[in-house]
């Protein structure tokens, strides 16, 4: 469960990059060229999005990184790195798959009881 997690997290902070990315992008390109009627407008936070942008992908990456060995440190910054998603971009088709990738991995990594490797965190 805990390679699961690792790969899971790791893939889905991967995706969270390019979601943040793209978020960040658009607040800075919006807020450069201002609101035109009908085609682009300002989010409501953008100091939101951008902080979930660049905070998200990391907890993901560290997370995904950290679930083999600490798997409850690292299943918590999953979790924390998909509510932090969730919270900031909502559930869409461009979030679907990130959000699934880190919040199974952090239940896999928060759920790994009995060790693959002789610590346990329980």
């Amino acid at each position: 469960m805990r390679a699961a997690a690792m790969v899971l997290g790791i893939i889905g902070g991967c995706l969270a990059i390019l979601v943040g990315f793209f978020s960040y992008g658009y607040t800075e390109v919006v807020a450069r060229i201002g609101d035109v009627d009908g085609v682009i407008q300002q989010v409501s936070d953008p100091e939101l999005i951008r902080t979930a942008s660049f905070l998200a992908p990391l907890l993901a990456i560290a997370g995904g990184a950290m679930a083999k060995v600490r798997a409850l440190i690292g299943g918590v910054l999953l979790i924390l790195s998909a509510g932090l998603m969730y919270y900031a971009f909502g559930f869409n088709v461009f979030t679907m798959f990130p959000l699934g990738f880190t919040g199974l991995a952090g239940l896999l990594a928060v759920s790994a009881g009995k060790p693959d490797e002789p610590k346990s965190h329980f």
